[in-house]
């Protein structure tokens, strides 16, 4: 008979992640989450000493186990290395996490060709890059009923008109959701299941700048009247890595509140 209790559908224990952009913000709820509940994870971050000692306070805090890889995946080198150094350290690899990220917000006319390089670079070929050097290790996680999971870091403004000036990152984030289909069908012939989070308004240093002037807005349109928190992001994440999520591929689950109803 199949086991059907809680700790065995969302257990990620003794799993191997990888989460990028994990030393700060949304990537860090996440790779908390996996850690306290018995994950080996690594985080990578472009700034080295941050992600180490981000590192080094979470393999303290958990059940789990937690190493530094930095990295800047802007740079499809770096992505290459990155994975080589994954591969040197595990034999295989179960999660793999493409949370970082950046923005560009600035009016029509000042929406230039950095704001679209820099945002594109990061956002859209950089989770293709290592997602793409990272398979053959992916191919290594996948059992039986339990496939390797990718999990991509989406935003609802990949579904609607933003309320700022942000057209890279809009455009970066829809792009990111058609990404994780194209790739849930490719891959989950390997074993290899592809989906997306998309979360809304959740207070991070990254969204602070929009929070903190408009959040009565902001929260005026959001239905369960709160902004996200480390648990939502979490929860989601650990039901995608676990078995309980282990038939669901291609998809971009919004974790909003019900904002754009």
């Amino acid at each position: 008979m199949n086991n059907l209790s809680i700790e065995s559908l969302f257990s990620i224990k003794g799993k191997v992640a990888l989460v990028t952009g994990g030393s700060a913000g949304i990537g860090l709820m996440i790779a908390k989450g996996f850690i306290k509940n018995g994950a080996r994870v690594y985080i990578s971050s472009r700034k080295a000493a941050v992600c180490e000692q981000v590192a080094g306070e979470l393999a303290e805090q958990g059940n789990g186990e937690c190493f530094a890889i930095p990295a800047d995946l802007s740079r499809e080198e770096e992505a290459i290395r990155l994975a080589k150094e994954i591969s040197e350290h595990e034999p295989a690899l179960h999660i793999l996490v493409n949370n970082a990220g950046t923005g560009w917000g600035a009016p029509l006319e000042e929406h230039n060709e950095k704001a679209w390089e820099k945002v594109l670079s990061l956002n859209v070929k950089g989770v293709f890059h290592l997602t793409r050097e990272l398979v053959p290790l992916l191919k290594k996680g996948v059992s039986a009923n339990d496939p390797a999971r990718v999990i991509n870091m989406g935003s609802i403004d990949g579904y609607q008109v933003p309320p700022v000036d942000t057209y890279s990152y809009a455009a970066s984030k829809a792009a990111l959701h058609h990404l994780t289909r194209v790739l849930g069908k490719k891959l989950g012939p390997d074993g290899i299941a592809v989906n997306a989070i998309a979360p809304g308004y959740i207070h991070t240093k990254f969204t602070d700048w929009l929070i903190t002037p408009k959040g009565d807005e902001l929260l005026d349109r959001c239905p369960l009247g709160r902004f996200g928190d480390s648990e939502d992001m979490a929860g989601v994440a650990i039901y995608l890595a676990s078995r309980a999520g282990a038939y669901v591929n291609g998809e971009v689950i919004r974790v909003d509140g019900g904002t754009i109803l």
